[in-house]
């Protein structure tokens, strides 16, 4: 099935999902990290961190792509790659959401990654297979948006999902692993330390997990590192 694209406000919206871009490419960042991937992001957010790179596709008078979850379905299938990845923005918040995931889930041979900004309760999402998986933000102090973080979240997650810390100074980092010892998140899931682009050096990220036996892996946003902040990439 072709997907026709279909922008601006028509009469079958509440329908349709607002799309930012999909594109095919490699996976920057998670446990697929390096391995290809169709891309589906959401247009709309519900929070404004303060480093975000994707500001762009949440802005209220962003050209959107409204879009079916059969048509999203269909240009995943079209692409022939077992690996997709759902992110935004937030795709949580995204309508027809449930359905769109029921319809990769329901497929064995699609591995889903979903990217969440950690805001919105999980406990909602039923994951009908073991080929889906959550890579959840922790949002820490230079976010601006720390406060907005649905702790519960991580009882939820297992070794199939991932949480994310992105780290924009040295109070993040010491945040981060204090939120790692109150949730004992090594022992539920995978954890990322991930630098914000251009502002946090590596070196000290890496520096503060050796030096404090944190059971977490640096994360390099692999596609940054090859394309810069080319987008659709």
């Amino acid at each position: 099935m072709k997907v026709v694209p279909v922008r601006g406000k028509i009469p079958d919206r509440q329908e349709r999902m607002a799309v930012a871009e999909m594109f095919t490419g490699i996976n920057g960042e998670g446990l697929k990290q390096g391995a290809p991937a169709t891309f589906i992001r959401f247009s709309g957010c519900n929070l404004s961190c303060s480093w975000c790179d994707t500001s762009w596709a949440n802005e209220e008078e962003f050209p959107a792509i409204y879009l079916t979850p059969d048509e999203i379905y269909s240009y995943a299938l079209d692409k022939g790659l077992s690996n997709v990845t759902l992110t935004g923005g937030e795709p949580l918040i995204a309508p027809h959401f449930a359905e769109l995931l029921r319809k990769f889930a329901d497929d064995t041979f699609f591995y889903t990654e979903i990217e969440t900004n950690g805001s919105i309760p999980l406990d909602y999402i039923r994951r009908s297979g073991e080929k889906i998986s959550f890579t959840v933000d922790c949002k820490l102090p230079s976010s601006g948006m720390q406060d907005r973080i649905v702790y519960k979240n991580f009882g939820l997650l297992g070794k199939r999902d991932c949480v994310k810390f992105v780290i924009g100074s040295t109070e993040d980092l010491e945040q981060a692993a204090l939120i790692m010892r109150d949730y004992s998140l090594s022992k539920r899931t995978n954890i990322f330390l991930s630098p914000v682009y251009n502002v946090m050096n590596p070196e000290e990220i890496a520096d503060f997990i050796v030096r404090n036996a944190l059971d977490a892996r640096l994360c390099l946003q692999l596609h940054k590192i090859i394309w810069g902040e080319k987008r659709g990439k």
